[in-house]
C-alpha cells in the first residue's frame, strides 16, 4: 500500500473535501485522518521552572540537569567517609 499525505478539509455535513488534485489511479482507498484537538492549557504552564544548577566547568553544564536535587541534610564529607570505608573495607 502506498501513503500519501495532503491537506483536506471536513464540510458541515461532514463530507471529506480534498484541497488539491490527486494523480493516482482510481479506485479504493483507505483513509486515515489526523485532526488537531485544541488544548485548554498548555504544558509547559502547568509545569514548574526548575532551578538549573550552575557549574564551575563548562563541560559539565549540562550533565546535572536532569540530577535529583540533594535533599537537605546531604553531608558531603560523610558521604565520603562512608566511600572510603567502603573502597578499603574498613
Amino acid at each position: 500500500m502506498q501513503a500519501y499525505k495532503l491537506n483536506a478539509t471536513i464540510d458541515e455535513s461532514g463530507h471529506l473535501i480534498i484541497d488539491e488534485p490527486l494523480n493516482i489511479a482510481p479506485g479504493k482507498v483507505e483513509v486515515i485522518i489526523l485532526q488537531p484537538v485544541p488544548s485548554l492549557e498548555t504544558p509547559t504552564e502547568s509545569q514548574p521552572e526548575k532551578p538549573r544548577r550552575k557549574s564551575k566547568v563548562k563541560a559539565f553544564e549540562g550533565l546535572f540537569e536532569n540530577a535529583p536535587p540533594t535533599p537537605p541534610d546531604f553531608d558531603p564529607d560523610r558521604a565520603r567517609w562512608e566511600a572510603l570505608k567502603e573502597k578499603h573495607n574498613l
